[in-house]
């Protein structure tokens, strides 16, 4: 039997997207996106944020360049990958990051309004 990697998220983008277009014309987006929760602690409702680096892919990724912006709540699919890379020093790092296949405006920066589902 094989494995599950799959991810929901519903959360707000913590900056716009950051567009770029790699050498071979494939499109490719990434931004932070916040999620968060509250525990009781003594009492005491306390939110705790967790942050999330999502990565879209070519028809998705020119989408959301054109349409989400810093602070939206969005709906994310996609599964979670692990890479590895050379910094700038060459440092060689590992990063998580959620690859989306999918994703849906939940609502604008302050609103609670809807807009359709995009897929790839």
């Amino acid at each position: 039997m094989s494995g599950v990697n799959k991810i929901l998220l519903v959360g707000h983008l913590g900056k716009d997207p950051d567009f770029r277009c790699l050498d071979n014309q494939v499109a490719t987006v990434s931004f932070p996106l916040a999620t968060s929760e509250f525990v009781m602690k003594d009492g005491v409702r306390i939110e705790h944020t967790e942050w999330h680096y999502v990565v879209m892919w070519r028809g998705l990724a020119t989408s959301a360049a054109n349409i989400l912006k810093k602070g939206m709540l969005v709906y994310i699919e996609g599964k979670c990958r692990t890479r590895s890379f050379a910094d700038r020093e060459g440092i060689y790092r590992h990063t998580t990051e959620i690859v989306a296949d999918y994703y849906s405006i939940l609502g604008k920066t302050g609103s609670l309004e809807t807009s359709g589902a995009l897929k790839k």
